[in-house]
């Protein structure tokens, strides 16, 4: 993974001290509410429900086990012993002290992490599939890429302030693992018909009060170039996006407005002057940013040891672990795992500080020091042996780290909602945890196959609800909190956005209406048949007669 060099120690570090002093001059009186807002916000700092939330930043989803431990060690010195994952693979503390939280950031500095454009209206942290490096389907590896774009993108007083929040996201796989049509600009990775690596430019996605799917500007960008398209697509954005509107600022809106191809046009055009300039890549410049991207010392191992396929025929509940929660690796003998977040009882993707302490542990006995954050909000060892596996799912199992349920029903991808949030219309952790209730039969959920679940508290869509299989929305009707929920949606190649299928449902009356759901969908499924692919075959009429029938 990337280290630091010394100018990136000292700019963080000259960051800290000068958020120290904003810090110190507004519990002083000197500054204004007004007036330390942004500064805060540049900061990572949000001023929540209950008390103020820090967002620190993990790029692209890397995490060495240094710095989780690290994570750990502020979780029980400055808040309450847990952290959360989100859907950006980062990390929240929902409950520092505000005059603490200079020192939060010091310490963070001291393991080359910050908390830096995590929020405000510039470039956030860039995303990219949590596997990256070690899938058996990439066709490049985009860490290097992604690593580029967080050294361009950072503090670049151009882009500091654009008219709203601004979310990359980077796919080298066949298969889009990292939601690239739903943000800002979304980089996938292709090859032309030379044979020659690429880059699929997607603009204008994005969730939200106004969910939309990218477009595509650019069938192939080459990869040197990508830093003066970025440039480009930024400079219109930040001339003709709108300012006097918050809801109507997002890029998406603008290249509705524009129509995709007078926007691509647009930055065609300011590429023209950009083109070959300074900021084209040289190969030097991708080889030294992926020279800290390079394979661990793998063993040449045989695929499908005894240690691993004994205990695969005769432990099922290891079998089914196995099943769901590890994924193919590049390098023969080995797997990745992912480690649940999802324990029913236990608000999704919230992680505590002994967890951290024991996944930095297996990282360094098991893999090679490396964890990921996986936007579904789950914690990956990337480079597990499979003779290693049923050792740590022994351990996971001590841990709550081993629910067997990823991509199930109960693996749901759930914002904090308003038991945090200022912004929230509803809360979402008592309501996700009743559907994981309801549906806590393994065998039953196994039954029904792969579905996403993706719930959000508000419209700002931080659970992603829009692209699960089956989404919920906390709406607000007077006071009360209602839910709304969507069918259809999906994230990946064939991404989608779900649609409402009627009245918003009461909070106890949310397990039932899931239950209805998934009692159609058992009825009319063809053999072999996923559930989204089952609700595009006949339709979301089926299901809101049944989910709204008087016969409750």
């Amino acid at each position: 993974m990337y280290k630091y060099d010394e100018v990136d120690h000292r700019l963080v570090r000259e960051r800290v001290e000068q958020f120290r002093d904003q810090t110190r001059r507004y519990l002083a009186g000197e500054l204004s509410e007004d007036e330390f807002r942004p500064l805060r916000l540049m900061n990572g700092l949000y001023v929540q429900r209950h008390a103020p939330m820090l967002r620190v930043a993990i790029p692209y989803g890397h995490l060495s086990s240094n710095q989780l431990r690290k994570l750990s060690h502020i979780a029980r010195t400055y808040d309450r012993g847990y952290g959360h994952l989100t859907t950006r693979q980062n990390i929240q503390f929902n409950w520092p002290a505000l005059e603490r939280v200079p020192d939060i950031l010091a310490e963070l500095a001291e393991v080359e992490m910050h908390a830096i454009q995590t929020s405000g209206n510039c470039v956030r942290n860039t995303t990219t599939d949590a596997f990256a490096g070690v899938a058996a389907d990439e066709y490049l590896d985009g860490r290097a890429y992604c690593e580029i774009i967080r050294q361009w993108s950072t503090l670049h007083p151009e882009f500091a302030y654009l008219p709203r929040k601004f979310k990359i996201a980077v796919s080298g796989s066949a298969d889009d693992r990292a939601a690239t049509q739903v943000h800002d600009i979304g980089l996938h990775v292709v090859k032309n018909d030379a044979g020659e690596v690429g880059f699929k430019v997607i603009v204008g996605g994005g969730l939200g009060r106004t969910p939309l799917v990218g477009k595509t500007i650019r069938e192939f960008l080459p990869t040197r170039h990508l830093l003066t398209y970025l440039d480009a697509v930024l400079r219109v954005y930040n001339r003709f996006g709108r300012r006097d509107n918050k809801y109507k600022a997002r890029i998406k809106i603008l290249v509705q407005a524009m129509t995709p191809e007078a926007f691509a046009a647009k930055v065609e055009d300011e590429w023209a002057h950009l083109k070959d300039g300074p900021a084209t890549l040289r190969d030097e410049d991708v080889a030294h940013y992926a020279s800290f991207f390079t394979d661990p010392a793998y063993e040449q191992l045989a695929a499908n040891p005894e240690a691993f396929t004994v205990p695969l025929v005769s432990d099922a509940a290891f079998a089914k672990w196995v099943a769901r929660n590890t994924r193919s690796h590049k390098q023969t003998g080995y797997r990745s795992v992912v480690l649940s977040l999802k324990k029913t009882g236990v608000p999704p993707g919230d992680i505590t500080a002994e967890q951290m302490d024991a996944a930095a542990d297996w990282a360094d006995r098991f893999g090679f020091g490396e964890l990921r954050v996986a936007h579904e909000q789950n914690l990956i060892l990337p480079d597990v042996k499979e003779s290693d596996l049923y050792e740590v799912w022994q351990l996971a199992r001590q841990h709550g780290f081993a629910t067997p349920n990823v991509g199930l029903l109960t693996d749901i991808i759930c914002c904090p909602g308003g038991d945090f949030c200022s912004l929230a219309n509803a809360r979402s952790i008592p309501v996700a945890e009743a559907i994981q209730l309801k549906f806590d039969n393994l065998d039953y959920l196994f039954d029904l196959g792969d579905i996403d679940c993706n719930f959000s508290g508000c419209m700002n869509a931080c659970g992603h609800h829009h692209i699960g299989n089956i989404g919920i929305l906390g709406v607000d009707k007077n006071g009360e909190e209602w839910y709304q929920i969507t069918l259809g949606g999906s994230q990946g190649n064939h991404t989608a956005i779900g649609k409402v299928i009627g009245p918003s449902f009461a909070q106890a009356d949310v397990p039932l209406a899931f239950e209805k759901i998934m009692n159609l969908y058992i009825e009319q499924r063809l053999a072999g048949e996923r559930f989204i692919e089952t609700v595009r075959r006949i339709g979301l009429e089926p299901f809101k007669e049944r989910v709204y029938a008087k016969s409750h």
